[in-house]
């Protein structure tokens, strides 16, 4: 039976981009639960397909976030995808009031972005089929 990585064997750059990541997904589910409270019957559909959006895309990044820390070779994908996904929305962000925002969201993507790119953590997320189970 495969074995997975233990936790403590990621290096410190692919820990790093999991916190982060783990933290987006955590704001993300809170947004989606003030979205679900808010709802106004004038907008309920939007309100419910928000919502649920929100809390899906939170519990999946926190679900990517635990592939990292394990060093599971799945996880390295998801976490690439939605932190490019983060540098739009950060881009659409850019002006006014909400360029603390941008800013924000951007520096946290290329943070990710940098510390899953780096030589520790691409070894560790070698293609390795004992990596590849997530274990729930």
């Amino acid at each position: 039976m495969p074995t997975e990585t233990t936790p403590s064997t990621a290096p410190r750059p692919l820990k790093l981009a999991a916190a982060v990541v783990a933290t987006e997904g955590l704001v993300l589910a809170v947004l989606g639960i003030v979205e679900a409270i808010t709802i106004d019957a004038d907008r309920l559909v939007l309100g419910v397909t928000t919502a649920g959006f929100l809390l899906l895309y939170g519990a999946a990044l926190v679900f990517v976030a635990r592939g990292l820390y394990r060093t599971a070779t799945w996880s390295r994908g998801p976490a690439v995808f939605a932190q490019l996904i983060q540098l739009g929305v950060a881009w659409s962000f850019w002006g006014g009031s909400t360029s603390v925002v941008s800013v924000l969201l951007a520096l946290a993507a290329v943070g990710v972005l940098v510390a899953v790119f780096q030589k520790a953590s691409m070894a560790a997320l070698l293609d390795d089929p004992t990596n590849d189970n997530p274990v729930l």
